[in-house]
């Protein structure tokens, strides 16, 4: 049995220190229930982005495509998925089937949501939808990358033999792979929207 959960910290103040194109810094002052007071720092996007999504898509039932993309935090090209911001006006369907045709250069017949995903709670707000793509077709959209992506087909029981590359360690990634791996298993059932 799950125990209660406490009390939320009461916030003090809250203060940006820091703020970037993309990102600012805010600085939280808490009293947690049992009279502790503590000072966290937090990352967040600005303006009014309605989030993120990440996609698994599958060619074909056994295979799905991965990108080849830099990543500026390592200073290296990383192995992943395709993923992006959902522009406003866009459901997370929409989003995920144009940065599909963006960075694939494929749009996807059915869509349907995996799971949601943060990644550091502590020191960030920021959730990702994971979604499943399949029934692909070739469709080519002009993203914002600045340099084209390699698209890579990697067979979907092959996550131990990726796992021991160099190159592809993101986190969401790799849960997401294996969250769409037994969604195909049959263990998880479908949600789909489209």
């Amino acid at each position: 049995m799950d125990a209660p959960s406490p009390d939320k910290p009461r916030i003090l103040s809250h203060r940006r220190v820091a703020k970037s194109r993309l990102f600012q810094v805010e600085e939280l002052e808490l009293r947690f229930s049992n009279g502790a007071e503590r000072t966290f720092e937090r990352l967040s996007g600005n303006g009014p982005g309605i989030g993120a999504v990440m996609i698994v898509a599958m060619p074909d039932p056994d295979h799905v495509l991965l990108i080849r993309e830099y990543a500026a935090g390592f200073e290296d090209y990383v192995l992943t998925l395709p993923k992006g911001i959902v522009d406003p006006g866009e459901d997370i369907v929409t989003a995920a089937n144009r940065e599909l045709m963006e960075e694939c250069g494929v749009g996807a017949n059915r869509i349907e949501p995996l799971t949601e995903l943060s990644l550091a709670p502590n020191y960030m707000s920021h959730r990702i939808q994971v979604l499943l793509a399949s029934d692909l077709y070739d469709h080519r959209l002009e993203g914002d990358e600045p340099e084209p992506l390699v698209v890579e087909t990697h067979a979907i029981d092959s996550l131990p033999a990726l796992l021991a590359r160099a190159d592809f360690h993101e986190a969401r990634a790799i849960a997401a792979l294996y969250i769409a791996r037994d969604r195909l298993k049959g263990d998880q059932p479908s949600t789909a929207l489209w």
